[in-house]
């Protein structure tokens, strides 16, 4: 009698690197466009394991119209889909809850790009597959190499085609391991006439833009080269392991702003960080100007932090109106050794003699490696398209402006005709005999208008001086106050404290029973005026988003990817794996968190871990 083959034995050959933590393991089957049989090879793997024994369910598969596909998936058990209606349109999407209920040992999921529709979970299916392993269920899926957000700008320039379902690539280079399905670009346009891809009346357009030998051949090439990549930095990281010395100092500082060119000026900071195996920092410069930005400029620069953070990055913010300088400052005190920056055309201006920003960054860190990044397209900025009485910014900015600075000559008009009327001969008039007083008269204007000037711009200094001496102050309170406390819930009612005053909302902490694996309250900070924040805190939807990062250990809520329809954010206070509590952050009246003050608010979270740590 033959000897059934063991499927624990079947699963370790699949992932060889065992995960310590009870995780599942992630395996993509790795293509470069659609039809090169990514869904094929994985209904294959699925149909090999399933034979061996192992316990496979099909979550999600792209509906297929090959025979040789459906074939594969035969006596495969589909986990039920999970069904809606969206513009009188009735989708089929994959059930998150359906698999984690019938907790399969590998369950299929195709399409790891996938948006979801919104309602879900989840904005992103990558965040569905993660949940599934943080379940301790191993997932197979698919992606093609254009939803890789590192390689956007590169496809794009060869396909024309700007991709809008893209994966970080942190989901791509941690899964445990990446199959390529390889094929060769004229046997897959063979397949494309054959009607073995798409439809034939689809056919026919597919192969008159994106499916031209040209585009495939290099969209090969890039599948190949970003999966012998990846190969180098998992060889790497075992060197690291074994305490070999692989790594070098790189620091690459990436320039961030709002300008639509700033996406691939940060995807390619984040390539030349993983070239150089190096660490990213990207750096945002706040100036005067900034603070009466237009809300979609506003969220052009949180969208291109956050991509930035996409990549792994640290982000912060430092405030002046010389923006060479404030850079140029923080590359010499952080030993950063590369700088990239990006360069939008620009029109040729009559005082052609003001140096560019990048010209004063050489200048200011001659000795220090740039990059200049073209801005792809040469596309100008709206604010650049604006009359020139109406740029610097924007148009409400300058409007502003104009009319503090009338304001401002006005007063100084008014002050010199006063003096001229109380103190010069004839007094009580507004004539005056000697010929120069107009001259001088006016030059006392122009000196009055600047100073006026320069007094707000130092008042603006003195206030962000002060803002961030507070955040400074925040800091050491809480240090300060943590090594006070005597319990846990002191600890926390601290941090709440300390994160309401930060942010200038009602927050909540529960803190974590670990004995009953749930959460209790320990109270909703600051105390005062605090019943309708604590009622909203109360309802059984906030509470739920609350318990799902207390089990899953990631933020979720308003303003993230995850139950974004909360009406406020949750955040884990955690460390080494272990979730000691929840922050709750009402964001109704505020809408969002400045990013200075996210990066304050995760030290005060990563002290307060520090000091529950220590009990």
């Amino acid at each position: 009698m033959e000897e059934r083959p063991d499927p624990n034995k079947i699963l370790a050959e699949h992932f060889p690197r065992q995960n310590s933590d009870g995780k599942g393991k992630l395996k993509i089957f790795f293509g470069y466009a659609a039809g090169v049989g990514k869904t094929y090879a994985m209904l294959e793997a699925a149909g090999d394991d399933l034979n061996a024994g192992v316990d496979v369910a099909a979550g999600y598969i792209e509906p297929h119209e090959r025979p040789e596909t459906l074939a594969l998936m035969d006596g495969l058990e589909l986990l039920t889909p999970r069904y809606l209606e969206y513009r009188g349109i009735r989708l089929r999407e994959f059930d998150l809850d359906a698999a984690l209920i019938r907790k399969p040992q590998i369950v299929l999921v195709d399409e790891l790009a996938h948006t979801n529709p919104q309602g879900f979970r989840h904005s992103k299916r990558y965040q569905d597959i993660q949940e599934l392993l943080d379940a301790g269920i191993n997932v197979y899926t698919t992606v093609n190499v254009q939803h890789l957000e590192s390689l956007h700008d590169i496809v794009a320039s060869i396909t024309h085609v700007r991709v809008k379902e893209r994966i970080p690539d942190r989901v791509f280079d941690r899964a445990d391991q990446v199959e390529l399905i390889d094929i060769e670009p004229e046997d897959l346009m063979k397949r494309l006439e054959e009607g073995k891809v798409y439809r034939k009346d689809q056919a026919g357009r597919a192969m008159g833009n994106f499916f031209t030998l040209e585009k495939l051949t290099a969209l090969r090439e890039i599948a190949l080269r970003r999966t012998a990549d990846r190969v180098n930095r998992s060889v790497s990281r075992e060197r690291g392991a074994d305490g070999k010395d692989y790594f070098t100092a790189e620091h690459i500082l990436v320039c961030v702003s709002s300008a639509p060119s700033n996406e691939k000026v940060i995807r390619t900071a984040a390539r030349m960080a993983d070239a150089f195996h190096g660490t990213l920092t990207a750096i945002v410069v706040k100036t005067e100007g900034m603070e009466d930005m237009e809300g979609k400029f506003e969220k052009a620069l949180e969208d291109n932090i956050a991509l930035a953070k996409q990549f792994g990055a640290n982000a912060i913010t430092v405030y002046g109106d010389d923006i060479a300088k404030q850079i140029a400052g923080y590359a010499r005190r952080s030993g950063v050794s590369k700088i990239v920056i990006g360069r939008t055309v620009r029109k040729r201006s009559l005082f052609y003699l003001k140096q560019t920003l990048i010209d004063r960054l050489i200048k200011a860190v001659p000795n220090m490696d740039i990059y200049v990044i073209p801005d792809s397209g040469a596309v100008m900025d709206e604010r650049k398209k604006t009359p020139w009485f109406l740029t610097g910014g924007n148009r409400e900015k300058t409007q502003k402006w104009l009319r503090i600075a009338g304001i401002a000559a006005g007063a100084a008009a008014f002050l010199v005709l006063m003096y001229n009327f109380f103190f010069v001969e004839p007094r009580y008039s507004f004539f005056s005999y000697a010929a120069a007083y107009p001259f001088a008269f006016a030059a006392m204007t122009i000196c009055a208008v600047i100073t006026n000037s320069m007094a707000s711009r130092l008042k603006k200094q003195a206030m962000i001086s002060e803002e961030e001496s507070g955040q400074m102050q925040a800091l050491m309170n809480i240090s300060h106050r943590l090594r006070q406390a005597e319990n846990d819930d002191e600890k926390l009612e601290i941090l709440g404290i300390q994160a309401s005053g930060l942010l200038h909302c009602h927050v909540i902490i529960y803190s974590a029973v670990s004995s009953k694996n749930h959460l209790e309250k320990v109270g909703v900070y600051p105390p005062e005026d605090k019943a309708e924040s604590e009622a909203m805190f109360a309802k059984s939807d906030e509470r739920a988003v609350a318990e799902w990062v207390y089990k899953n250990k990631h933020k979720a809520g308003k303003t993230t990817d995850t139950l974004p329809g909360a009406q406020a954010r949750y955040m884990p206070v955690a460390g080494a794996g272990i979730v000691y509590a929840v922050l709750g952050i009402d964001l109704r009246q505020t809408g969002r968190i400045e990013p200075n003050n996210k990066n304050i608010l995760n030290i005060m979270i990563s002290e307060t871990v520090s000091a529950l740590k220590t009990d």
